[in-house]
């Protein structure tokens, strides 16, 4: 929400234009979500969440008048529909290299969500390739959730997946995992062990006694997309298509915060460790995997 309180801030759009609904826990009122909104006559609707994507491929021509902005969306081309998609494996390259930095086992993990889509595959494929950057001996652990959405709520098996790798001599994981992902924050409080969160810094959201193992977060700044968005609509610039934010349009990144910028955690020499790692992303001298 921060990019559209941005909006509201900067004149781009009224409060009082603005609704929210949030889907029920399994999603099936997605679809009728993003129609409620479209009736409505809103000029842009925001669907966050790449299962989306079907639907509004199918309501975007009922409403031509309407534009839609799916993230991390994979809807069909449409003149009144875009894609919000990320560079995820840059920001987790970054993250990983903070993993290879801190381990002292030589094995860290990575928690996937749900496997198969190709998109948290991006994820692991950037957090193994840091990783390998700064020491290619180090092994990294991987555990999936499972194949369907519903592994993105599933905290109990994030947090026994979580110890498994934990138990296999990881002694830093990260997770792109959604909700499930509040496992793996207890499961680190539990072996004492670090874990790196996901999208947000969730250092912030974390208890007391789980954030003191939050090494850092990779971030992925759905609030710039939006907020960029909001600005096409407003501008009478709506981009069809898909757009694509990574470390050089500030959609990726990791946290620092005044949790973690200590040694303990996230020393100064790490943290000019990723910025020099950022910058030669940036400027095209590392090449990141999309896939693992």
């Amino acid at each position: 929400n921060r990019g559209l309180e941005a909006a509201i801030e900067e004149g781009l759009v009224n409060e009082e234009d603005v609704e929210s609904i949030e889907p029920n826990a399994s999603g099936s009122d997605r679809d009728d979500n993003v129609v409620a909104l479209a009736e409505e006559g809103f000029d842009l609707v925001v669907a966050v969440g790449f299962a989306f994507s079907p639907g509004i491929d199918e309501i975007a021509s009922e409403f031509p008048d309407t534009d839609f902005a799916v993230v991390d969306g994979f809807a069909a081309e449409a003149k009144n529909v875009t894609n919000l998609t990320f560079r995820e494996e840059e920001g987790s390259f970054l993250v990983g290299a903070a993993a290879a930095e801190k381990s002292e086992s030589g094995t860290v993990g990575f928690l996937g969500g749900q496997q198969g889509t190709g998109l948290i595959e991006k994820f692991e494929a950037g957090f193994v390739a840091g990783v390998e950057e700064v020491n290619p001996d180090i092994e990294v652990l991987v555990e999936y959730i499972g194949d369907s959405t519903a592994a993105f709520n599933d905290p109990t098996k994030g947090e026994a997946l979580s110890t498994k790798l934990y138990d296999g001599g990881a002694d830093v994981v990260y997770h792109a995992a959604g909700a499930s992902g509040a496992g793996l924050f207890k499961a680190a409080a539990a072996q004492q062990q670090l874990a790196i969160g996901v999208d947000s810094d969730q250092s912030l959201t974390a208890s007391p006694e789980q954030r003191k193992y939050i090494l850092t977060s990779m971030l992925k700044r759905v609030d710039t997309a939006v907020h960029d968005s909001i600005e096409q609509e407003a501008d009478d610039s709506f981009k069809s298509g898909t757009q694509t934010f990574g470390l050089s349009e500030d959609g990726v990144g990791y946290a620092v915060n005044k949790y973690n910028d200590n040694d303990r955690l996230l020393s100064s020499d790490i943290q000019s460790t990723l910025d020099g790692l950022k910058e030669d992303i940036i400027n095209g001298k590392i090449k990141v995997p999309a896939e693992p």
